[in-house]
């Protein structure tokens, strides 16, 4: 990492807002709430008439769950097939613009009747009024963890070829030592969500062979799931804000990118500059991850952009045992995040738990290998594939990505407290 690394003073919080500003900060969020109501009755009435006319296949669109001890998340979505082609590095803006404008389009079918076979007996699964599955099923899992599936049949609406899908679903390994969650947007991939506009720009105008990660990540999340002995298949759960109709860019580009596969758990979509943040999503996940696995210990890893420090206090504060480090990709030097991060701050350390807020990839690596998170010897491929990222020809040496200035790093230990890292 270059440039400085003093330690970054946390001042406390003084500002109290007036009573006309919490007046007037009331009723702007009425007004969003009741934008928000419109805007979804709007658009249910919409798809209705949509589907009078649009007479594309419908089909079951799986996504990746998790599981343990004989249950299984299934998650799932029933939705006309737009038939979008795979993605390729060569493909044009104007091409991509057309395949998201697919994508946000959606076309869910409310109430589909889905039927979910299992070992122990079929089960009869009813959609929400969004086309969306989430249910908890007693399914089968290998006593050894790895990656399995719930055979997924659409039996409403009939008629037309068989519509079948397998739902994957994730068993942690026996071997796994700790679980990861970890943010997506501006922590993995590049999305510049502290500004709608530029994020706006990246989600409709790139694909998932053209989406960049952040440098040197891909190397060091393999090393996390591999742990610090190696072959310990570590559960990493990625958990967004971002919509379920970026799935399939998301996945692809963990594909593309060899970024270790994991559930990938998103939200329903609503476009605007709310549209990468949703805190109570966000927590009610994580909480649910933790309590299915209540005896695996976690690292939480996050950005300072949006809304992560403010998740993970309440969560670091409710687990205060649970959770082994919290890493924050500090994305962009804004004062006005300072609170958040204090507080977060204050959390960790009286949880004698462990964060690190910094900008770069191997200098949060550096950290977890000097704890025994990950093995050392990864260090060198981290550090190797960081470079390739940066540019020189590799993955983030291309137009319209923003410098960025290096910031501060902060480390909280519970053995040498608040200090920068060497």
């Amino acid at each position: 990492m270059t440039g400085s690394r003093e330690c970054l003073i946390l001042e406390p919080h003084r500002h109290t807002a007036e009573p006309e500003e919490r007046v007037i900060a009331g009723w702007l969020e009425e007004l969003r709430e009741l934008a928000a109501s419109l805007e979804a009755r709007v658009r249910r009435g919409a798809d209705a008439l949509e589907r009078l006319a649009d007479r594309d296949p419908y089909h079951i669109a799986a996504y990746r769950g998790y599981g343990r001890n004989g249950r299984a998340l299934v998650l799932a979505r029933v939705l006309q097939d737009e038939g979008l082609a795979a993605p390729e590095p060569g493909h044009g803006k104007a091409r991509n613009l057309l395949a998201m404008l697919k994508r946000l389009e959606s076309d869910p079918l409310p109430f589909a009747k889905v039927l979910a076979r299992l070992p122990g007996g079929d089960r009869q699964l009813v959609a929400d009024d969004e086309g969306f599955v989430r249910e908890w099923l007693d399914a089968e899992s290998d006593s050894a963890g790895g990656w399995g599936s719930v055979r997924l049949e659409l039996t409403h609406p009939a008629g037309g070829p068989p519509r079948a899908t397998a739902a994957p679903v994730l068993t942690p390994a026996a071997s796994a030592v700790y679980g990861v969650i970890s943010d997506l947007d501006d922590t993995v991939l590049q999305s510049e969500v502290t500004s709608f506009i530029r994020a706006a720009s990246i989600v409709l105008l790139e694909n998932a062979r053209t989406r960049l990660p952040f440098a040197g990540v891909a190397a060091f999340y393999r090393a996390l799931e591999a742990g610090p002995a190696g072959g310990a298949k570590n559960p990493i759960f990625y958990v967004s804000s971002s919509p379920w109709n970026l799935y399939d860019v998301i996945t692809g580009f963990l594909e593309a990118e060899a970024i270790p596969a994991g559930p990938v758990l998103l939200r329903d979509w609503d476009l605007g500059p709310a549209l990468f943040r949703n805190a109570g999503h966000k927590t009610r996940l994580i909480r649910e991850i933790l309590e299915t696995f209540s005896g695996l210990p976690f690292i939480l890893i996050g950005d300072s952009g949006q809304e992560d420090p403010e998740i993970y206090s309440e969560i670091v504060a409710a687990h205060p045992k649970r959770i082994l480090a919290v890493y924050i990709r500090n994305v962009e030097p804004n004062p006005r995040r300072r609170e958040a991060i204090r507080r977060l701050t204050d959390r960790v350390a009286g949880a004698g738990a462990t964060l690190v807020l910094a900008d770069d990839t191997l200098t949060i690596a550096s950290h977890a290998a000097a704890h025994g998170w990950i093995g050392s010897e990864s260090l060198p491929e981290i550090r190797g594939e960081k470079r390739a990222d940066e540019g020189g020809g590799g993955k983030a040496d291309v137009p319209g990505v923003r410098e960025t200035p290096t910031t501060r790093t902060v480390v909280v230990d519970p053995e040498v407290g608040v200090s920068d890292l060497e």
